[in-house]
């Protein structure tokens, strides 16, 4: 049976929101929804290497090109801008039907393979920054905008689990090549590993980009009566905590509720933070008196840790509240940058990987949380765009996790970036306590936070 043969229909909830039911993902793409888990979790895991395995490459190309530490962290500032800064763009391309989520991850396919190619032939930084930062970022961005909305599209009903998974592959895909790069990047070899990186990233990036699909607008799962869903706690764990948007809002309805402008402002701070945790793990760990096999260890505990902590709190997001994790999160975040300067300095070996372990806990588990909120404050439909504005606030968090965190660095040393990070962290955790679902009252949210399961459903 066909998409075009298959009937439908529309159903609403008491609050007048819109489910398109009938249809199943084998009647729209031919095959299981479970496709759009591992194929955007698989795309994700390809390309995770740009973010998470920079800080172990930077050494050998300041070797082998005369970069300092500062030409590098601007390699990675500048990759962030356009990796945050093309999901919003790409988000109203697709949600228009410009763009297909397929034609955007060829793109990203390509892109991505030439970030790691530029770097592997040449020397010359402003090459370096168009291929590796404009065009590298470009295909990174895309794969994580599409991936991520993805797979919320396809699973509107179980969105906090599904939506971890995936984006902890943007994390720990990275392990296998911190320790390449680690253990034998050399300027004598280092150009046949990284073209191998850039042909791995085509490859993976283009096979999943082909094999993607959108559902239509409002597609909701056929075996669940979304009426019942939105009200029965024994179908949906997660209401008592999290229940669903009152509406879809558009961009700018979601901008005059206050709360996605509150969103990007946090996460702004903490994307500069968790950035400052990756890009200088490694050169901390070296600069405190530890081997180059225990600082790449600690980057690949804090890049396992960021990745599977995304999908542990999308399940405990489900049973506690969405925004109730994010400010815990955001506070362990706060607490990790402190601790891993205290073991650095006092050279404890355990302390630094337990710290290690607790900066990429509360480095990474953070996106999954704000792109679980945005549709439960906003809405599906327009996910693409109010994620994409959202995740924006990456832009301004790369900058100053990279090239202004490697200034700080130089002006106060690890000492005062290490505080400034932990005393922003703490900042970002504090707006979020602002956050509250459009529509729904202050004293209305901090009553559903309060009831139990049962009480929520009556």
């Amino acid at each position: 049976m066909t998409a075009a043969s298959t009937t439908y229909q529309e159903l609403r909830d008491h609050n007048g929101r819109v489910y398109r039911v009938g249809e199943t993902p084998h009647d729209l793409m031919g095959r299981s929804r479970t496709w759009m888990v591992w194929l955007p979790w698989a795309a994700m895991f390809a390309v995770s290497v740009f973010e998470y395995g920079w800080g172990a490459v930077v050494g050998t190309l300041e070797k082998k090109y005369g970069w300092s530490l500062g030409d590098v962290f601007w390699l990675a500032s500048v990759w962030v801008v356009f990796q945050a800064g093309v999901a919003f763009p790409a988000g109203r391309l697709r949600e228009k039907g410009i763009v297909s989520a397929k034609a955007a991850m060829l793109t990203a396919a390509g892109c991505s393979a030439i970030g790691y190619v530029t770097i592997a032939h040449s020397g010359n930084l402003l090459l370096a920054f168009i291929g590796y930062s404009v065009l590298g970022g470009t295909g990174a961005g895309l794969v994580y905008a599409t991936c991520i909305n993805m797979v919320g599209k396809w699973y509107p009903e179980k969105r906090g689990a599904r939506t971890g998974f995936v984006n902890g592959a943007f994390a720990y895909g990275a392990v296998p090549f911190i320790y390449v790069f680690s253990a034998f990047l050399r300027p004598d070899n280092y150009t046949a590993i990284l073209d191998l990186i850039g042909l791995y990233m085509l490859v993976i990036v283009g096979i999943c980009g082909f094999l993607f699909k959108d559902p239509p607008k409002n597609w909701w799962p056929r075996h669940i009566d979304p009426v019942n869903w939105v009200r029965d706690t024994k179908e949906n764990v997660s209401l008592a905590k999290n229940p669903p948007a009152l509406k879809q809002y558009s961009p700018m309805e979601a901008i005059r509720t206050g709360m996605l402008p509150l969103m990007w402002v946090a996460l702004v701070i903490i994307g500069g933070v968790s950035l400052f945790g990756i890009n200088f793990q490694v050169p901390f760990a070296k600069a405190s008196g530890f081997g180059p096999f225990v600082a790449a260890s600690s980057a690949g505990v804090l890049s396992i840790v960021n990745g599977t902590g995304r999908a542990i709190v999308g399940l405990v997001s489900d049973r506690i509240g969405r925004r109730q994790t994010l400010t815990a999160v955001l506070v362990i975040a706060a607490i990790a940058q402190f601790g891993v300067l205290y073991a650095g300095n006092t050279h404890n070996l355990v302390l630094f990987m337990v710290f290690a372990f607790l900066v990429g806990f509360g480095g990474g588990a953070f996106y999954p949380l704000f792109a679980s909120l945005v549709p439960d404050y906003f809405g599906e439909n327009n996910n693409a765009s109010n994620y994409g504005l959202v995740y924006s606030a990456k832009l301004l968090g790369g900058v100053g996790g990279g090239g202004l965190a490697a200034a700080v660095v130089a002006a106060w040393g690890y000492n005062g970036a290490y505080v400034l990070a932990g005393c922003i962290a703490l900042l970002s955790a504090g707006i979020t306590l602002f956050l509250r679902q459009p529509g729904r009252s202050k004293r209305d949210a901090e009553e559903r936070a309060a009831m139990s399961p049962a009480e929520a459903a009556s």
